[in-house]
């Protein structure tokens, strides 16, 4: 079959590779972590193997898919542009750095802005990768908030993560303001707050506010707050494994399926 494209279900190097037809519909696909690929209809064995053989290795197992979840099933009609999972940390600001033309203040906040997310967004992407049923999603579009640095989801729950660059300096943390060194007091606080409520309502499943400083020299959070989950790298992973489980991996897979799908987001 003529015109197959490879295309990643995620990150470079982690999840599915899936074969699609020209219109964006898969045919099959790789998974890596068990090196099979299933194959929608056998008459198209040959031709599914010479788009991926490029990126076999090792003993591969090919045959037909096992019976479809209903994430499969939705993952299978998702359009590539459509898909937020490739997405990288700062994925927004890496764009507007190499194309646009801030000035040299806005440039020197956008680089820590970029720095203090690529620095969460890799702890949370290795996390993924570690460690079984994590799933991490970066630069989500919230209509009317703008843009959300992180969704985690996994064991845990399902988390919305705000990063603020900490530039080395103590870092405050209030109910409605947070303060890092001497500069202005922001409302990150009631920022992530209205995300989780956004994120809650689109995906039907309770949703955890984080703030991740990235950097602080020292964090201070007030006793009063008590629903914003405040972390840091590089210890936020140790504390996100050791948090209560309230989900299971099926559960995992379906609001990933769905928190990834551009148009869940946009029709919220």
């Amino acid at each position: 079959m003529r015109g197959l494209e490879v295309v990643p279900s995620g990150r470079p190097g982690r999840g599915r590779l899936y074969v699609n037809r020209p219109d964006g519909r898969a045919v099959a696909w790789y998974d890596r972590r068990t090196n099979r690929i299933s194959v929608l209809a056998d008459d198209r064995r040959e031709a599914v193997l010479a788009a991926l053989r490029p990126y076999l290795s090792g003993g591969w197992t090919i045959g037909p898919p096992p019976v479809p979840t209903a994430a499969d099933l939705r993952r299978l009609t998702l359009r590539t542009d459509q898909d937020l999972a490739p997405n990288r940390p700062g994925e927004r600001l890496l764009g507007e750095l190499a194309y646009g033309s801030p000035g040299s203040r806005t440039r020197h906040r956008m680089r820590q802005e970029l720095r203090a997310r690529e620095r969460m967004g890799a702890e949370l992407d290795l996390l993924e990768e570690s460690e079984a049923h994590w799933r991490a999603l970066h630069d989500i579009p919230l209509p009317g908030l703008g843009l959300l640095d992180h969704l985690l989801i996994g064991p845990p729950g399902v988390l919305v993560v705000r990063t603020v660059p900490g530039r080395r300096q103590r870092a405050r943390v209030g109910d409605l303001l947070l303060t890092v060194g001497r500069g202005e007091p922001t409302p990150d606080p009631r920022w992530i707050r209205r995300a989780a409520t956004y994120a809650a309502r689109v995906l039907t499943a309770p949703v955890t506010p984080v703030l991740a400083l990235a950097d602080a020299s020292r964090v201070e959070v007030a006793p009063t707050v008590r629903d914003v989950l405040v972390l840091q790298p590089p210890t936020a992973a140790a504390t996100l494994t050791a948090a209560p489980v309230t989900l299971k991996p099926p559960d995992i897979e379906a609001l990933f399926t769905l928190a990834r799908t551009h148009p869940t987001w946009s029709g919220g």
